[in-house]
Protein backbone atom coordinates (compact mmCIF):
# COMPACT_ATOMS: atom_id res chain seq x y z
CA UNK A 1 0.00 0.00 0.00
CA UNK A 2 3.15 2.42 0.54
CA UNK A 3 4.42 1.55 -2.65
CA UNK A 4 1.40 2.28 -4.33
CA UNK A 5 0.22 5.65 -2.32
CA UNK A 6 4.22 7.04 -2.91
CA UNK A 7 3.94 5.45 -6.46
CA UNK A 8 0.71 7.37 -7.36
CA UNK A 9 2.21 10.90 -5.65
CA UNK A 10 5.17 10.64 -7.73
CA UNK A 11 2.73 10.45 -11.08
CA UNK A 12 0.82 13.28 -9.59
CA UNK A 13 3.86 15.58 -9.43
CA UNK A 14 5.20 14.34 -12.67
CA UNK A 15 1.51 15.43 -14.08
CA UNK A 16 1.63 18.49 -12.11
CA UNK A 17 5.40 19.44 -13.67
CA UNK A 18 4.06 18.68 -17.13
CA UNK A 19 1.35 20.82 -16.88
CA UNK A 20 3.74 24.07 -15.62
CA UNK A 21 5.97 23.64 -18.19
CA UNK A 22 3.02 23.06 -20.90
CA UNK A 23 1.31 26.36 -19.57
CA UNK A 24 4.88 28.17 -19.43
CA UNK A 25 5.37 27.06 -22.69
CA UNK A 26 2.02 28.47 -24.20
CA UNK A 27 2.77 31.60 -22.10
CA UNK A 28 5.37 32.56 -24.34
CA UNK A 29 5.27 31.09 -28.22
CA UNK A 30 8.31 30.89 -30.31
CA UNK A 31 9.44 33.86 -31.95
CA UNK A 32 10.67 34.48 -35.62
CA UNK A 33 14.44 35.65 -36.18
CA UNK A 34 13.63 39.03 -37.08
CA UNK A 35 11.04 39.27 -34.14
CA UNK A 36 14.05 37.96 -31.50
CA UNK A 37 16.41 40.11 -33.46
CA UNK A 38 14.44 42.84 -32.86
CA UNK A 39 13.49 42.58 -29.19
CA UNK A 40 17.83 41.99 -28.80
CA UNK A 41 18.32 45.09 -30.72
CA UNK A 42 15.85 47.10 -28.05
CA UNK A 43 17.71 45.31 -25.33
CA UNK A 44 21.01 47.39 -26.84
CA UNK A 45 20.42 50.95 -25.42
CA UNK A 46 23.90 52.01 -27.52
CA UNK A 47 21.91 50.97 -30.51
CA UNK A 48 18.75 51.90 -30.25
CA UNK A 49 19.58 55.53 -29.48
CA UNK A 50 21.62 55.29 -33.14
CA UNK A 51 18.70 54.34 -34.03
CA UNK A 52 16.80 56.67 -32.61
CA UNK A 53 19.45 59.60 -33.73
CA UNK A 54 19.47 58.16 -37.41
CA UNK A 55 15.78 58.51 -37.23
CA UNK A 56 16.12 62.03 -36.63
CA UNK A 57 18.52 62.66 -38.91
CA UNK A 58 16.14 61.39 -41.49
CA UNK A 59 13.45 63.74 -39.99
CA UNK A 60 15.92 67.16 -40.08
CA UNK A 61 16.52 66.06 -43.81
CA UNK A 62 13.57 65.46 -45.12
CA UNK A 63 10.77 67.19 -42.87
CA UNK A 64 12.71 69.89 -41.66
CA UNK A 65 13.21 72.17 -45.19
CA UNK A 66 8.81 71.53 -44.51
CA UNK A 67 9.12 73.48 -41.25
CA UNK A 68 11.87 75.98 -42.08
CA UNK A 69 10.65 77.48 -45.51
CA UNK A 70 14.29 79.30 -46.23
CA UNK A 71 16.51 79.45 -48.78
CA UNK A 72 19.52 78.32 -48.54
CA UNK A 73 21.28 80.47 -50.95
CA UNK A 74 19.37 83.44 -49.87
CA UNK A 75 21.72 86.28 -48.30
CA UNK A 76 20.90 88.69 -45.35
CA UNK A 77 23.85 91.43 -45.86
CA UNK A 78 22.98 92.79 -42.76
CA UNK A 79 24.19 89.44 -40.50
CA UNK A 80 26.74 88.16 -42.46
CA UNK A 81 28.83 85.54 -40.05
CA UNK A 82 26.57 86.08 -37.11
CA UNK A 83 26.51 83.53 -34.41
CA UNK A 84 23.27 82.32 -32.97
CA UNK A 85 21.36 84.19 -30.30
CA UNK A 86 23.13 87.14 -31.37
CA UNK A 87 21.21 90.72 -31.20
CA UNK A 88 18.51 91.47 -33.45
CA UNK A 89 17.81 94.75 -32.99
CA UNK A 90 18.65 97.63 -35.60
CA UNK A 91 17.60 101.71 -35.40
CA UNK A 92 15.67 103.25 -37.83
CA UNK A 93 17.84 106.00 -38.73
CA UNK A 94 17.44 108.64 -41.75
CA UNK A 95 19.07 107.71 -44.79
CA UNK A 96 22.66 108.16 -45.43
CA UNK A 97 23.86 111.38 -46.68
CA UNK A 98 27.60 112.05 -47.42
CA UNK A 99 29.59 114.18 -44.80
CA UNK A 100 31.85 117.00 -45.37
CA UNK A 101 33.96 116.11 -42.79
CA UNK A 102 35.37 119.23 -40.51
CA UNK A 103 36.47 119.62 -36.83
CA UNK A 104 34.41 118.86 -33.71
CA UNK A 105 34.53 119.70 -30.27
CA UNK A 106 36.62 117.53 -27.99
CA UNK A 107 40.38 116.55 -27.83
CA UNK A 108 42.48 113.84 -29.38
CA UNK A 109 40.91 111.00 -31.87
CA UNK A 110 37.54 111.19 -31.38
CA UNK A 111 34.32 110.55 -33.17
CA UNK A 112 31.99 113.04 -34.75
CA UNK A 113 28.82 111.32 -35.02
CA UNK A 114 27.62 108.16 -33.23
CA UNK A 115 28.98 105.20 -35.14
CA UNK A 116 26.75 103.01 -36.72
CA UNK A 117 27.04 100.59 -39.50
CA UNK A 118 25.69 103.03 -41.95
CA UNK A 119 29.46 105.23 -41.29
CA UNK A 120 32.22 105.75 -38.66
CA UNK A 121 32.71 109.39 -38.85
CA UNK A 122 36.34 110.44 -37.48
CA UNK A 123 38.09 113.67 -36.19
CA UNK A 124 41.05 114.45 -34.79
CA UNK A 125 43.72 117.00 -33.61
CA UNK A 126 46.96 117.00 -35.64
CA UNK A 127 49.62 115.12 -34.19
CA UNK A 128 52.76 116.68 -32.68
CA UNK A 129 55.55 116.68 -35.57
CA UNK A 130 53.66 114.96 -37.98
CA UNK A 131 53.54 115.92 -41.55
CA UNK A 132 50.28 113.91 -42.00
CA UNK A 133 48.67 111.55 -40.90
CA UNK A 134 47.83 107.55 -41.79
CA UNK A 135 43.83 106.13 -40.39
CA UNK A 136 44.11 102.13 -39.71
CA UNK A 137 41.55 100.18 -38.14
CA UNK A 138 41.39 96.63 -36.65
CA UNK A 139 39.28 94.13 -35.17
CA UNK A 140 41.61 93.28 -32.49
CA UNK A 141 43.71 95.32 -29.90
CA UNK A 142 46.77 96.68 -30.79
CA UNK A 143 49.62 95.16 -28.65
CA UNK A 144 53.08 96.79 -28.33
CA UNK A 145 53.97 94.67 -31.54
CA UNK A 146 52.01 97.89 -33.18
CA UNK A 147 49.75 95.64 -35.26
CA UNK A 148 47.32 98.48 -36.14
CA UNK A 149 45.46 96.76 -38.93
CA UNK A 150 43.89 97.87 -42.09
CA UNK A 151 45.45 101.27 -43.06
CA UNK A 152 41.80 102.92 -43.98
CA UNK A 153 42.95 106.48 -45.62
CA UNK A 154 46.36 108.15 -45.52
CA UNK A 155 46.18 112.31 -45.49
CA UNK A 156 50.00 113.86 -46.30
CA UNK A 157 48.72 117.33 -44.81
CA UNK A 158 47.77 118.66 -41.45
CA UNK A 159 44.34 120.51 -42.89
CA UNK A 160 42.45 116.99 -43.22
CA UNK A 161 41.87 116.01 -39.79
CA UNK A 162 38.45 113.84 -40.13
CA UNK A 163 37.51 110.83 -41.94
CA UNK A 164 34.20 108.95 -42.83
CA UNK A 165 34.57 104.63 -42.65
CA UNK A 166 31.83 102.68 -44.39
CA UNK A 167 33.75 99.90 -45.56
CA UNK A 168 31.73 96.77 -44.15
CA UNK A 169 30.80 98.34 -41.34
CA UNK A 170 29.25 95.63 -38.77
CA UNK A 171 27.60 96.02 -35.11
CA UNK A 172 30.70 95.03 -32.59
CA UNK A 173 33.80 96.32 -31.73
CA UNK A 174 36.47 98.25 -33.83
CA UNK A 175 40.02 99.49 -32.73
CA UNK A 176 41.12 102.56 -34.37
CA UNK A 177 44.01 104.08 -34.66
CA UNK A 178 45.78 107.42 -35.87
CA UNK A 179 49.47 106.85 -36.64
CA UNK A 180 51.63 109.94 -37.49
CA UNK A 181 53.90 110.49 -40.96
CA UNK A 182 56.94 111.98 -41.16
CA UNK A 183 58.06 113.94 -44.11
CA UNK A 184 59.50 111.08 -45.84
CA UNK A 185 56.13 109.52 -45.84
CA UNK A 186 57.21 106.92 -42.71
CA UNK A 187 55.10 106.45 -39.87
CA UNK A 188 56.75 108.43 -36.70
CA UNK A 189 55.94 107.59 -32.81
CA UNK A 190 53.07 109.74 -33.01
CA UNK A 191 49.36 107.74 -32.45
CA UNK A 192 46.19 108.46 -31.61
CA UNK A 193 43.73 105.52 -30.12
CA UNK A 194 40.15 104.62 -30.13
CA UNK A 195 37.88 102.23 -29.62
CA UNK A 196 34.49 102.44 -31.25
CA UNK A 197 31.39 100.38 -30.59
CA UNK A 198 29.48 100.32 -34.07
CA UNK A 199 25.33 99.91 -33.81
CA UNK A 200 23.68 98.35 -36.13
CA UNK A 201 21.10 100.73 -38.17
CA UNK A 202 18.54 100.65 -41.19
CA UNK A 203 16.44 102.91 -42.78
CA UNK A 204 12.30 102.61 -42.96
CA UNK A 205 12.64 101.84 -46.45
CA UNK A 206 14.96 99.34 -46.33
CA UNK A 207 13.53 97.57 -43.23
CA UNK A 208 10.04 97.51 -45.57
CA UNK A 209 12.04 96.44 -48.80
CA UNK A 210 13.26 93.77 -46.42
CA UNK A 211 9.78 92.89 -45.47
CA UNK A 212 10.75 93.55 -41.50
CA UNK A 213 7.78 95.66 -41.60
CA UNK A 214 4.51 96.40 -43.42
CA UNK A 215 4.86 98.10 -46.32
CA UNK A 216 2.13 100.78 -44.70
CA UNK A 217 3.91 101.04 -41.21
CA UNK A 218 5.22 104.21 -39.74
CA UNK A 219 7.91 104.64 -37.89
CA UNK A 220 9.87 107.21 -36.21
CA UNK A 221 13.67 107.82 -36.02
CA UNK A 222 15.18 106.18 -33.27
CA UNK A 223 12.68 103.57 -32.92
CA UNK A 224 14.01 99.89 -33.42
CA UNK A 225 13.11 96.52 -35.66
CA UNK A 226 14.06 93.14 -35.44
CA UNK A 227 15.94 91.42 -38.58
CA UNK A 228 15.17 88.02 -39.73
CA UNK A 229 15.79 85.49 -37.35
CA UNK A 230 18.63 82.53 -37.71
CA UNK A 231 18.46 80.04 -34.59
CA UNK A 232 22.14 78.94 -35.85
CA UNK A 233 23.38 81.74 -37.10
CA UNK A 234 24.90 82.75 -40.56
CA UNK A 235 27.74 82.29 -42.54
CA UNK A 236 30.06 84.38 -44.37
CA UNK A 237 27.79 85.53 -46.79
CA UNK A 238 24.75 85.89 -44.85
CA UNK A 239 23.25 82.30 -45.46
CA UNK A 240 20.71 80.89 -42.69
CA UNK A 241 23.25 77.95 -41.53
CA UNK A 242 20.37 75.93 -40.73
CA UNK A 243 18.95 76.28 -43.94
CA UNK A 244 22.52 75.32 -45.51
CA UNK A 245 22.75 72.24 -43.05
CA UNK A 246 19.29 70.70 -44.18
CA UNK A 247 20.21 71.21 -48.06
CA UNK A 248 23.62 70.09 -47.16
CA UNK A 249 22.14 66.82 -44.74
CA UNK A 250 20.31 65.93 -48.59
CA UNK A 251 23.59 65.76 -50.61
CA UNK A 252 25.61 64.24 -47.99
CA UNK A 253 23.17 61.36 -46.93
CA UNK A 254 21.81 61.00 -50.97
CA UNK A 255 25.59 60.55 -51.54
CA UNK A 256 26.06 58.43 -48.29
CA UNK A 257 23.36 55.97 -48.42
CA UNK A 258 23.10 56.03 -52.32
CA UNK A 259 25.93 54.87 -53.25
CA UNK A 260 25.89 52.33 -50.42
CA UNK A 261 23.24 51.01 -51.26
CA UNK A 262 24.68 49.92 -55.13
CA UNK A 263 27.74 48.81 -54.30
CA UNK A 264 26.24 46.45 -51.33
CA UNK A 265 23.48 45.16 -54.03
CA UNK A 266 26.56 44.64 -56.63
CA UNK A 267 29.02 43.21 -53.99
CA UNK A 268 25.50 40.67 -52.74
CA UNK A 269 25.22 39.58 -56.41
CA UNK A 270 28.59 39.14 -57.19
CA UNK A 271 30.10 37.19 -54.07
CA UNK A 272 26.47 34.75 -54.19
CA UNK A 273 27.19 34.13 -57.64
CA UNK A 274 30.82 32.94 -57.22
CA UNK A 275 29.92 31.09 -53.98
CA UNK A 276 27.35 29.47 -55.45
CA UNK A 277 29.23 28.28 -58.52
CA UNK A 278 32.51 27.43 -57.29
CA UNK A 279 35.36 26.49 -58.74
CA UNK A 280 37.22 27.87 -61.92
CA UNK A 281 34.54 31.14 -61.91
CA UNK A 282 35.01 31.20 -57.86
CA UNK A 283 38.88 31.38 -58.64
CA UNK A 284 38.89 33.87 -61.35
CA UNK A 285 36.32 36.19 -60.05
CA UNK A 286 37.47 36.84 -56.82
CA UNK A 287 41.09 37.65 -58.50
CA UNK A 288 39.55 40.84 -59.91
CA UNK A 289 37.76 41.24 -56.81
CA UNK A 290 41.13 41.33 -54.85
CA UNK A 291 42.62 43.31 -58.24
CA UNK A 292 39.63 45.85 -57.69
CA UNK A 293 41.06 46.91 -54.07
CA UNK A 294 43.97 47.33 -55.06
CA UNK A 295 42.69 50.01 -57.21
CA UNK A 296 43.48 53.59 -55.22
CA UNK A 297 40.44 55.73 -55.37
CA UNK A 298 41.92 59.45 -55.26
CA UNK A 299 43.40 58.14 -58.57
CA UNK A 300 40.21 57.14 -59.84
CA UNK A 301 38.36 60.25 -58.39
CA UNK A 302 40.68 62.39 -60.26
CA UNK A 303 40.14 60.44 -63.65
CA UNK A 304 36.75 60.14 -63.37
CA UNK A 305 36.20 63.53 -63.17
CA UNK A 306 38.55 64.42 -66.30
CA UNK A 307 36.29 61.63 -67.69
CA UNK A 308 33.20 63.54 -66.59
CA UNK A 309 34.48 67.12 -68.02
CA UNK A 310 34.58 68.72 -64.52
CA UNK A 311 36.71 71.23 -64.18
CA UNK A 312 38.13 72.90 -61.09
CA UNK A 313 35.48 74.47 -59.21
CA UNK A 314 32.57 72.33 -60.21
CA UNK A 315 30.68 69.82 -58.22
CA UNK A 316 31.92 66.42 -58.54
CA UNK A 317 28.91 64.32 -57.25
CA UNK A 318 28.34 61.91 -60.41
CA UNK A 319 32.47 61.02 -60.57
CA UNK A 320 32.25 60.48 -56.44
CA UNK A 321 29.10 58.16 -57.14
CA UNK A 322 30.73 56.67 -59.95
CA UNK A 323 33.95 55.90 -57.77
CA UNK A 324 32.30 54.85 -54.47
CA UNK A 325 30.22 52.35 -57.03
CA UNK A 326 32.98 50.58 -59.18
CA UNK A 327 35.87 50.47 -56.47
CA UNK A 328 34.06 49.74 -53.04
CA UNK A 329 31.79 46.85 -53.48
CA UNK A 330 34.58 43.92 -52.94
CA UNK A 331 34.26 43.64 -49.22
CA UNK A 332 30.73 42.51 -49.33
CA UNK A 333 31.11 40.52 -52.25
CA UNK A 334 33.57 38.93 -50.26
CA UNK A 335 31.64 38.47 -47.07
CA UNK A 336 28.38 37.20 -48.67
CA UNK A 337 30.59 34.40 -50.70
CA UNK A 338 32.06 33.17 -47.56
CA UNK A 339 27.90 32.93 -45.97
CA UNK A 340 27.18 31.14 -49.08
CA UNK A 341 30.23 29.08 -48.86
CA UNK A 342 28.87 27.89 -45.70
CA UNK A 343 24.91 27.36 -46.96
CA UNK A 344 25.07 25.43 -49.34
CA UNK A 345 26.73 22.81 -47.56
CA UNK A 346 23.58 22.28 -45.58
CA UNK A 347 20.96 19.69 -46.21
CA UNK A 348 18.12 21.77 -47.21
CA UNK A 349 20.05 23.15 -50.35
CA UNK A 350 20.75 19.43 -51.68
CA UNK A 351 17.27 18.43 -51.42
CA UNK A 352 16.10 21.28 -53.30
CA UNK A 353 18.48 20.87 -55.80
CA UNK A 354 17.59 17.12 -56.16
CA UNK A 355 13.44 18.11 -56.26
CA UNK A 356 14.73 20.42 -59.06
CA UNK A 357 15.16 24.00 -57.93
CA UNK A 358 17.33 26.34 -60.33
CA UNK A 359 20.44 27.65 -59.37
CA UNK A 360 18.70 31.85 -59.42
CA UNK A 361 15.61 29.87 -57.29
CA UNK A 362 18.25 28.33 -54.83
CA UNK A 363 20.14 31.43 -54.62
CA UNK A 364 17.39 34.14 -54.65
CA UNK A 365 15.13 32.08 -52.01
CA UNK A 366 17.41 30.41 -49.87
CA UNK A 367 20.47 31.34 -49.75
CA UNK A 368 20.66 35.36 -49.92
CA UNK A 369 17.40 35.85 -47.31
CA UNK A 370 20.16 33.81 -45.05
CA UNK A 371 22.72 36.31 -45.96
CA UNK A 372 20.48 39.34 -45.20
CA UNK A 373 21.44 39.88 -41.68
CA UNK A 374 25.33 39.89 -42.67
CA UNK A 375 24.19 42.70 -45.72
CA UNK A 376 22.66 44.91 -42.89
CA UNK A 377 24.93 44.86 -41.30
CA UNK A 378 27.54 45.53 -43.98
CA UNK A 379 25.38 48.58 -45.11
CA UNK A 380 25.56 50.38 -41.93
CA UNK A 381 28.93 50.27 -41.58
CA UNK A 382 29.28 51.18 -45.04
CA UNK A 383 26.78 54.39 -44.87
CA UNK A 384 29.11 56.06 -42.67
CA UNK A 385 31.90 55.31 -44.34
CA UNK A 386 30.61 56.84 -47.33
CA UNK A 387 29.42 60.04 -45.66
CA UNK A 388 32.90 60.58 -44.22
CA UNK A 389 34.48 59.71 -47.63
CA UNK A 390 31.83 62.09 -49.46
CA UNK A 391 33.08 64.98 -46.66
CA UNK A 392 36.58 64.71 -47.00
CA UNK A 393 36.67 65.19 -50.47
CA UNK A 394 34.42 68.05 -50.44
CA UNK A 395 37.00 69.83 -47.32
CA UNK A 396 39.76 69.15 -50.23
CA UNK A 397 37.76 70.66 -52.82
CA UNK A 398 37.23 67.42 -55.12
CA UNK A 399 33.44 66.72 -54.45
CA UNK A 400 30.77 68.93 -53.73
CA UNK A 401 31.61 72.90 -54.80
CA UNK A 402 30.16 75.92 -53.58
CA UNK A 403 27.50 77.26 -53.78
CA UNK A 404 26.09 73.47 -53.74
CA UNK A 405 25.84 72.78 -49.55
CA UNK A 406 26.90 69.67 -48.01
CA UNK A 407 28.23 69.11 -44.97
CA UNK A 408 32.05 68.78 -46.08
CA UNK A 409 31.89 71.87 -48.39
CA UNK A 410 30.60 73.89 -45.43
CA UNK A 411 33.28 72.93 -43.02
CA UNK A 412 36.07 73.74 -45.69
CA UNK A 413 34.35 77.44 -45.76
CA UNK A 414 34.25 77.26 -41.99
CA UNK A 415 37.58 76.50 -41.41
CA UNK A 416 38.69 79.85 -43.01
CA UNK A 417 37.04 81.97 -40.33
CA UNK A 418 36.94 79.44 -37.31
CA UNK A 419 39.14 82.29 -35.13
CA UNK A 420 36.30 84.58 -35.50
CA UNK A 421 33.10 82.84 -36.13
CA UNK A 422 33.43 79.20 -35.18
CA UNK A 423 29.88 78.06 -35.75
CA UNK A 424 30.72 77.93 -39.76
CA UNK A 425 33.08 75.10 -38.64
CA UNK A 426 31.35 73.66 -35.73
CA UNK A 427 28.01 72.98 -36.60
CA UNK A 428 28.77 71.40 -39.83
CA UNK A 429 31.60 69.11 -38.67
CA UNK A 430 29.22 67.90 -35.50
CA UNK A 431 26.79 66.75 -37.92
CA UNK A 432 29.04 64.38 -39.49
CA UNK A 433 30.33 63.40 -36.33
CA UNK A 434 26.84 62.44 -35.03
CA UNK A 435 26.06 60.57 -38.39
CA UNK A 436 29.06 58.14 -38.35
CA UNK A 437 29.12 57.30 -34.84
CA UNK A 438 25.20 56.58 -34.62
CA UNK A 439 25.71 54.62 -38.05
CA UNK A 440 28.63 52.86 -36.40
CA UNK A 441 26.82 52.11 -33.13
CA UNK A 442 23.75 50.92 -34.79
CA UNK A 443 26.08 48.74 -36.71
CA UNK A 444 27.57 47.02 -33.63
CA UNK A 445 24.00 46.27 -32.82
CA UNK A 446 22.64 45.12 -35.68
CA UNK A 447 25.49 42.54 -36.18
CA UNK A 448 25.20 41.21 -32.04
CA UNK A 449 21.20 40.67 -32.82
CA UNK A 450 21.68 39.25 -36.51
CA UNK A 451 24.37 36.88 -34.70
CA UNK A 452 23.01 33.19 -34.32
CA UNK A 453 26.47 32.31 -32.12
CA UNK A 454 25.41 35.25 -29.80
CA UNK A 455 22.14 33.50 -29.19
CA UNK A 456 23.29 30.31 -28.62
CA UNK A 457 25.82 31.89 -25.83
CA UNK A 458 22.80 33.48 -23.83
Amino acid sequence: MTQHAASGKQARDFSELDSAREVQTLSRPSLSYWQDAWLRLKANKRALVSLFLVVGLLLFTLVGPLVWRVNPAAQDLDQVSQPPGVDRVALIVAPYEPWAGGSTPGTGLRLAETATTQAVRLAWDALPGAQGHRVYRNLFPVGPERAYGIPRAEFFDNATLSFEDRLDIKPGTYYYTIVGLNADGSLSDQTAALTVEAQRVTTLAEAQERGLVAAEATLALGDSVELAAHPLGTDYLGRDMLARLMAGARVSLFIGIGAPLCFVLFGVIFGSVAGFVGGRVDTAMMRFADFVVALPFLLFMILFKIAFGIGPGESGVLPMLVALVLLMWPATARLVRGQILQIREQGYISASQLLGAKTHYLILRHMLPNTLGVVLVTLTFAIPSAIFTEAFLSFIGMGVAPPTPSWGSMSNEGIKTMLTTPHELIFPALLISITVLAFNLLGDGLRDALDARMRNRE
